[in-house]
């Protein structure tokens, strides 16, 4: 059936809008040519956003030629204000920006494992608001927050999970509690996975695994241009995968002796240890700058043994997946850059029939916050952009 004229209008100001933000100011000569609209609907569509405070004359265009010049219209950028939380067991950053993810302030904060959990909601809780009141930001819009542990893919809420600070899970429900604003909480394995999908190593692919390499691991599935969080929000759990190599086998509340054992930031600082390898060392994860100082003295030993290590866990998700491509992220993934990637993809030639490509992150320990913010921004433009009535 034809579309009403109402539900019509309302598809022409979300495609205009999505053209907008993707592709920044534009004239509505150049809404006309990209939309394929007529000219008095384009002329009716910028009336009525205008009207709505979504958008506004930003300059003019045409000056080199004859004719009055055309108006340049965008997106009014501070019709909402957003923010993204990265928690960490030790620490919480934050990061403020405006409807078009223009960041505005940020900041950051250690929490010392000895904190008490409210004396920890409470200085993450008012990091978040000084950070937004520096921003200018007199009320958010959404909120997104990426931290470890698992989201139950029903209420959306994140699990009590054991070895992880009971002020992660406080501090969800205070910030739904104080602010006006749509809370949302994700895996931070997942937001940074949705990050390099949009913004780095994976921008080409809709069907790839991201491999998180910090103080822990973690995995993410994009399948079909999806993420997927499995039945009860543990898919990518690679940590608890039992892999040859190791002490033990893991446990149900313990990830020792499964892939953690290999591929966390300890396991390889103890590896690093046994090659000679060493690093001042600069921010965290430690293994990060290892593998850095690693690549830059061209330590092949150290590096061929992490490449195997790394090649075992990648070896059970191919077999599993076929996914055709992995992305090394996290801290030490970035840190590994090309020269890690490609030593983990020849190795895994060795143990798998299946031609799987490894691409270094490029977004590093920050793909947490910036997919946290990607997701706070596409929660309010898919309010803001859908017309009332």
């Amino acid at each position: 059936m034809p579309a009403s004229p109402s539900t019509a209008r309302a598809i022409n100001d979300r495609h205009a809008l999505q053209l907008l933000q993707q592709e920044g100011p534009l004239t509505a000569g150049q809404l006309k040519a990209k939309t394929g609209l007529s000219r008095p609907t384009v002329a009716d569509l910028v009336e009525r956003l205008q009207g709505s405070g979504l958008i506004q004359v930003v300059g003019e265009a045409g000056a080199d030629r004859r004719g009055p010049n055309a108006r340049v219209y965008g997106i009014v950028a501070d019709r909402a204000h957003l923010a993204a939380l990265d928690v960490r067991t030790q620490s919480v950053s934050v990061v403020v920006a405006d409807l078009l993810g223009v960041t505005l302030a940020e900041a950051s904060l250690p929490i010392g494992s000895d904190t008490g959990t409210e004396p920890a909601v409470e200085q993450a809780a008012a990091l978040l608001e000084r950070t937004a009141r520096e921003a200018g930001a007199a009320r958010l819009h959404s909120v997104g927050i990426g931290a470890p542990g698992l989201i139950d893919p029903v209420t959306g809420e994140l699990r009590d999970t054991s070895g992880l600070p009971a002020w992660h899970r406080r501090l969800v429900a205070a910030l739904q509690e104080r602010l006006p604003a749509r809370v949302i909480v994700e895996n931070e394995t997942n937001l940074a996975a949705v990050a390099e999908q949009r913004l780095g190593a994976a921008r080409d692919r809709d069907t790839f695994v991201f491999l998180w390499l910090g103080h822990g691991v973690g995995a993410a599935l994009f399948l079909d241009g999806r993420l997927r969080r499995g039945a009860s929000g543990g898919a990518g759990e690679i940590g608890f995968l039992p892999v040859p190599g190791t002490a033990g086998i893991p446990s149900a509340v313990d990830c020792g002796g499964g892939f953690h054992s290999l591929a966390g930031s300890a396991a390889i600082c103890e590896l690093a240890a046994g090659h000679g390898v060493e690093a001042e060392r600069r921010g965290e994860p430690p293994a990060a700058a290892l593998v850095q100082a690693a690549v830059a003295a061209g330590r092949g030993g150290f590096l061929e043994d992490l490449a195997h290590r790394l090649s075992l866990g990648v070896a059970a998700v191919a077999a599993l997946l076929d996914p055709g491509c992995v992305v090394l992220g996290g801290e030490v993934g970035h840190a590994g850059g090309a020269e890690l990637a490609a030593r983990v993809e020849s190795r895994l030639a060795e143990l798998s029939p299946l031609r799987t490509e490894v691409r270094a992150g490029e977004l590093g320990g920050t793909a947490v916050l910036r997919g946290a913010l990607i997701t706070a921004r596409e929660a309010a433009q898919d309010e803001l952009f859908t017309p009332r009535g």
